[in-house]
């Protein structure tokens, strides 16, 4: 790891976007990226998610921004040692580190033996920083070296450094050791507590701790796009998606289909057909990451024609609580699964859908012998009567 890439994180996390850190610290958008992708690798952390064009901070980042802060301050302070005052990307926290140890031994031969390294191999990396921050940083003898004025002020940032990258990467080890045993499945949002996928969910969290006592579950819950996204950099390791389709890469079994139903306002006259219904109300709409949305849009253009769709009123709210809301108290229709929404009491009028419109459930798992495992074990448990 590299100071450059730090402070190019640091950027990010400040900026909020990787062109604009870039330009900031006049880098390439490319370097950038890879700067964060590398840092999140070696921290097993992501530090952003998007939000619509812009990046945010995860809370993982947010509580690590200080030690960035910290060692984006100390890179400023070192690069004002030197005479050009422009930081080396070539300036490693191994060096630092080297440096430090061989400036508090005040030997480079002692230095390299505790360190492992043969000593020319240290005198050449030390000579390297030297160069790097543009400026002598020891005075060597016959009876050792000792620390240039410039060289005590870069000692003590170098240990300021290395201490904040300590901070970082313990509480990285530390969380990595809790959640190393913990198996992290990411599902599609349930409609309520009395919904068909929250009781689903919560027998599978009270069986799962019987089948594998040492290995915990940890659930979440977002919209199909983000759980895709989030398979997709390990976020999790299982995926509950609304829908029977996923990237070819993965590997899923289908869990259970619900009928949908189009639900409406207490009173609503069932007799008549959907597509006057459909003028007549405004439709309550889930996020198009969804999959309930997926199937949504087409029953709307099987139903209706181009024409009475461009005057549909569609309000969508990514809550399905709030949908649910709209439906009874407000006038509004929306497709739900059928049974879990006749468990509200009193429910909405429901009037099924043709057996094509079906919502899907399908755990998916990325291509592995580990999480395949971990796979059948869930699909068992999931599908158990």
């Amino acid at each position: 790891m590299d100071l450059s890439t730090l402070c190019l994180v640091h950027s990010i996390l400040e900026e909020r976007g990787i062109r604009r850190a870039a330009a900031a610290m006049g880098r390439p958008a490319s370097s950038a990226s890879a700067a964060l992708r590398r840092v999140e690798a070696v921290l097993s952390v992501p530090l952003v998610r998007r939000d619509g064009q812009a990046l945010v901070p995860t809370l993982d980042a947010e509580a690590r921004l200080p030690r960035f802060a910290d060692i984006a301050e100390a890179a400023a302070a070192l690069t004002a040692l030197g005479v050009g005052g422009k930081m080396a990307p070539a300036i490693s926290l191994a060096a630092l580190a080297r440096f430090a140890a061989a400036a508090r031994a005040g030997s480079i031969n002692a230095a390299a033996k505790s360190l492992g390294l043969g000593q020319p191999q240290l005198t050449r990396q030390l000579s390297h920083l030297e160069t790097a921050i543009g400026c002598k940083l020891v005075d060597r003898s016959a009876t050792g070296i000792a620390c240039t004025p410039a060289g005590l002020d870069a000692l003590a940032l170098a240990e300021r450094i290395g201490a904040a990258w300590e901070l970082l990467f313990t509480a990285s080890a530390e969380r990595f050791r809790r959640s190393a045993a913990t198996w992290r499945l990411g599902a599609v949002i349930p409609f309520g507590h009395e919904s068909e996928i929250a009781a689903m969910l919560a027998r599978l969290t009270v069986e799962w701790r019987g089948a594998r006592p040492r290995q915990p579950l940890f659930l979440s819950s977002t919209t199909a796009d983000e759980l895709v996204s989030g398979l997709k950099n390990r976020r999790f390791d299982l995926i509950l998606l609304d829908t029977d389709r996923y990237p070819a890469e993965f590997e899923g079994s289908l869990i259970g289909r619900s009928q949908l139903a189009l639900a409406g306002p207490r009173g609503l006259d069932g007799s008549v057909d959907f597509s006057t219904l459909l003028g007549r109300y405004s439709v309550a709409v889930p996020s198009p990451r969804s999959g309930l949305r997926q199937m949504t849009d087409r029953f709307l253009e099987a139903t209706l024609s181009p024409a009475e769709r461009a005057r549909l009123t569609l309000v969508e709210v990514d809550s399905i609580p709030v949908i649910i809301n709209l439906v009874l108290d407000h006038g509004h229709l929306s497709v739900l699964p059928e049974h879990s929404v006749a468990n509200i009491n009193p429910p909405p009028v429901l009037l099924p859908l043709d057996a094509a419109y079906q919502q899907s459930l399908s755990l998916v798992w990325p291509r592995d012998a580990l999480s395949r495992m971990a796979a059948e074990t869930m699909v068992a448990l999931l599908t158990k009567s």
